[in-house]
């Protein structure tokens, strides 16, 4: 029996049932059958050697996919995991998934410990192992053999995952003489894996609970060749030179105080003035296109949230309730700006001819991220978000979203963001119990989105399961300087909430109708655009947005009274800066003023004095020649 088999580019090619994806990519070529370590069959990633029984679309994934990597760095974890059991008998196992960039293994040494002085031992046996050549082989087992084999073992984390599973559902993997309960997918076998490296070593509690006890999590990654291992690692040193941690104290931007607590970033004057201009710039272009800026509270009566339904989804994860002397009553830190921005829109009746309404609000919201996942400015429990929400009739969404859109790609280019992904956001349809709202709002919100990027033409990717609770989304997934990618800017489609507050505009037809509402955030939050854009630029900010835009260098202090007055004539320009009027050499203020990343340097001294000139010198690029102050003036804008 044939069965067809429809590929990306949309070809459809017949193969006899039973057949699997290493077959199909060795029809195409012997080279792409060397390369294919797994396929994604009707949307689901798989074994490539698992059979195809029925009329199925795929698309073969080899390590550049992101698919492909995750399954390579999942089977590596396995690989580790056989490693560490003939290097230390009696290890026990919990988890070993893949990660964005790598995997690791959580395992119970008993009463042995672990330090990177054992890294090179255990590099060395993953890599004799990989060389065997391993197959990976899926095997459905039931849940009474399992159990039986993990009880021999003695393995009482993988006896408490059994417990979650139902009988038909479990499969093991083997490789050489390794088991494991998994549901893969894996590669074909070990030895496509060329190149390992494993890269730190920390305490992990068993499923997050910190009552539970503490495993170690060993971390790695792994290549197909070493030579990206070497690529990847030399990434990795220039983006701890690029770390906005590290950057944002250099450049005095932001700081981090125990006692005002972890996570909560505080703005020094420098970041402050950078962040402002930001601002400043998304507002000019939001009153442009027709948005009318509010403000509200950083807190909410629970109640708000409880209509909006941020307090089942997010409850968790906010910081606990405010109680004050009045009995029963509850505020919170508000987690979102739009139950406050709903209210905004029903305080009044509306009619058609009000509409679409726009509203902006640069709002902090609050959330209790958990502390080992707070990083720098990226994860915070306290954040700003360019938040909007846009108020239409059904009839105008599609022009609304379409405005969206172009900002957004709009904010993103100038800030030097060119190279992005637009990502579709769908819920998934097999848990749908974790979204609010019917199925024909859904539908309807969905397909705004998927026609409006048709429309523009815009390159999109679909991702089933990463909607908001409340509506689907256009997520930009950005790359910066260093090819790591970032979720940044998002648009969002919203029946639901309109319905929860019961929002009502008067139509043409004078009968109350219910408006749509696009939530809409081009940076996503101050914070961790500012760190991504920090990283991106590695400090170095587009002269427009820096704080300091020159640095005056007077040669001595003899010339500190010509500095002064050239700053003064350059900020009457709007030019900022400052003059270094230390007692220290020329040679020490220019070196200064390259660690700070200020763009352009003023040397001034007896002949600029005299002339009414200075020496300028470009960040990075030295010298430029003496100038007028008319001169640079139109240096500095050829430079925006």
């Amino acid at each position: 029996m044939m069965i067809n088999i429809t590929l990306p580019d949309g070809s459809v090619r017949e193969y006899e049932k039973g057949t699997n994806s290493h077959d199909i990519a060795r029809s195409i070529s012997e080279g792409l059958a060397r390369n294919v370590i797994a396929a994604k069959v009707n949307g689901e990633v798989w074994d490539s050697n698992r059979p195809i029984e029925k009329d199925s679309t795929v698309q073969l994934l080899t390590f550049r996919d992101h698919d492909g990597k995750t399954t390579f760095w999942h089977s590596t974890a396995h690989l580790m995991a056989e490693a560490l059991e003939a290097l230390y008998p009696g290890v026990k196992l919990g988890i070993g998934p893949s990660i964005e960039n790598g995997f690791y293994y959580d395992i119970d040494l008993g009463d042995r410990t672990l330090s990177s002085n054992d890294f090179s031992k255990i590099e060395q046996k993953m890599l004799e192992l990989a060389r065997q050549k391993n197959d990976y082989v899926r095997k459905d087992i039931s849940k009474a053999d399992a159990v039986s084999y993990f009880e021999e073992k003695g393995d009482e984390y993988k006896l408490e995952l059994l417990e979650d599973l139902e009988d038909g559902t479990i499969t093991f993997y083997e490789q050489g003489g390794f088991v494991d309960l998994c549901r893969g997918p894996h590669i074909p076998n070990t030895g496509s894996i060329k190149a390992i490296k494993l890269m730190k070593v920390a305490g992990a509690f068993w499923r997050g609970d910190d009552s539970r006890k503490q495993l170690t999590r060993l971390y790695g990654v792994s290549f197909p060749k070493a030579k990206e291992l070497k690529e990847y690692l030399e990434l990795l040193e220039e983006a701890k030179k690029r770390d906005h941690r590290k950057l944002g104290k250099e450049l005095e931007l932001f700081m981090f105080s125990e006692k005002v607590g972890a996570g909560l970033p505080i703005w020094l004057p420098k970041g402050t003035a950078l962040r402002s201009r930001l601002e400043n710039f998304l507002k000019e272009e939001q009153i442009k296109r027709g948005y009318q800026p509010v403000i509200t509270p950083h807190i909410g009566k629970k109640e708000l949230y409880e209509t909006s339904g941020h307090w089942d989804k997010y409850g968790e994860d906010s910081f606990q309730p405010i109680h004050t002397p009045r009995e029963g009553e509850m505020f919170l830190l508000k987690p979102m700006n739009c139950p406050h921005h709903c209210e905004i829109f029903g305080h009044k009746p509306r009619s058609y001819k009000d509409l679409p309404l726009r509203i902006a609000e640069f709002g902090t919201v609050y959330r209790y991220e958990q502390t080992g996942e707070l990083h720098g400015l990226t994860r915070v429990r306290g954040f700003t978000q360019d938040d909007a929400h846009l108020f239409c009739m059904p009839e105008q969404l599609k022009e609304e979203f379409l405005g969206v859109l172009e900002l957004t790609t709009h904010v993103l280019e100038k800030l030097g963001f060119d190279n992005y992904t637009a990502q579709i956001s769908l819920r998934d349809p097999e848990n749908k119990e974790k979204y609010i709202g019917s199925d024909e709002v859904w539908e309807m919100a969905e397909s705004a989105i998927i026609e409006a990027t048709k429309d523009v033409g815009l390159e999109t990717v679909t991702e089933l399961g990463e909607a908001a609770f409340y509506g689907p989304k256009l997520d930009f997934m950005v790359k910066d300087a260093l090819g790591r990618s970032w979720q940044l800017g998002t648009i969002q489609v919203d029946y639901n909430l309109p319905e929860r507050f019961e929002l009502e505009y008067i139509g043409a037809d004078n009968a109350p109708h219910r408006p749509v509402m696009i939530h809409r955030a081009p940076f996503g939050s101050m914070e961790r655009f500012i760190g991504v854009l920090t990283e991106h630029c590695a400090g170095k900010f587009p002269l427009w947005l820096q704080p300091e835009q020159f640095a005056i260098l007077p040669i001595s202090e003899k010339f500190n009274d010509y500095a002064n007055e050239l700053s003064n004539q350059l900020a009457a320009k709007d030019i900022r800066g400052f003059v270094d009027t230390r007692n220290e050499k020329i040679g020490r203020k220019i070196r200064d003023a390259e660690v700070k990343k200020v763009p352009l340097m003023l040397i001034v001294g007896e002949k600029e004095a005299e002339e009414g000139k200075m020496s300028v010198r470009k960040q990075g690029d030295g010298d430029k020649g003496t100038m007028t102050l008319s001169e640079f003036e139109a240096y500095f804008k050829s430079l925006l």
